[in-house]
């Protein structure tokens, strides 16, 4: 599916996401119960990572396609399928600005929770998401809200402010997350602006050790933040960019206690009716 042809995925492949994605797992359940998919329904989960919504999507019966641009985090989904017993889950590698391989309006639902919006070219991925759903079907994506005070939108800020200046013609995944350019993608593929609404959801990231070892996992195994630990290390600013981050993570951790994390993330969630 072309995965070579996007520049994403030596970013995501560089570093080992499903160690973000363990404390992303209640909230993925959550978000999926409230999708509407119900057992037998054809489901693509696009830029899917090792299956933090792909895999509670199979639970309910769904048969699910996760595709990614990521090859460890597709072999992390197909052993976390294999371990749950879900023979009606499989990953596999693919580029959400080209699904070439998968057949028109061959899905129910196509749900994409902080993945296709990393893509390049998001007038291609809105297209591709919306030739690949049934007519009938609902499109779902979870996407990051630029200059949001919450954990990620800041992260991503700050390492921006580190790393050299994107390339000639970079598209920001974080304008994902204006709905104007939502329904400006999703128009140009189709979709009325009446069929998109929106909604500001929360996702939590939860576990049971400190914000300054959620800040270290970032920083050692999150692609975005490892460049900006790359860049900064160059700039002799590698201290400065640590101390920014753990005081990030440490002011936005709700759970009362320096041993353990709770942070919640706000996001914008888009619900596409095809």
């Amino acid at each position: 599916m072309n995965e070579v042809m996007n520049p994403n995925k030596a970013l995501w492949e560089k570093g080992d996401f499903t160690r973000i994605a363990q404390t992303m797992r209640k909230s993925g359940e959550e978000l999926v119960a409230k999708l509407g998919i119900t057992k037998g329904m054809k489901v693509l989960d696009l830029g899917c990572g090792d299956g933090t919504t792909a895999i509670p999507e199979a639970k309910l019966g769904a048969e699910v396609l996760g595709v990614d641009i990521a090859s460890n985090l597709v072999d992390a989904g197909n052993s976390r399928a294999k371990d749950e017993g879900l023979n009606n889950c499989t990953f596999r590698l693919g580029d959400a600005c080209d699904l070439n391989e998968l057949e028109s309006q061959s899905f129910d639902r196509v749900v994409s929770i902080f993945g296709a919006m990393f893509a390049p070219k998001p007038f291609e991925v809105a297209k591709e998401m919306v030739r690949v759903t049934k007519p009938g079907g609902k499109i779902t994506m979870g996407n990051w809200i630029p200059s949001d005070p919450t954990l990620v939108a800041q992260i991503l800020k700050i390492s921006a402010a580190y790393t050299p200046p994107p390339p000639e013609g970079f598209i920001s995944p974080m304008t994902w997350g204006i709905e104007g350019n939502v329904i400006e993608r999703f128009g140009a593929a189709g979709i009325p602006a009446e069929n998109i609404s929106f909604e500001k959801d929360t996702y939590t990231f939860e576990g049971p050790f400190s914000p300054d070892h959620f800040m270290a996992t970032f920083k050692n195994y999150y692609g975005p933040t490892m460049n900006a630990f790359d860049a900064a290390g160059q700039n002799g600013k590698s201290t400065q960019l640590e101390e920014e981050l753990t005081t990030l993570f440490n002011a936005q951790n709700k759970s009362g206690s320096t041993n353990e994390t709770l942070i919640p993330a706000a996001y914008l969630r888009v619900t596409v009716n095809c």
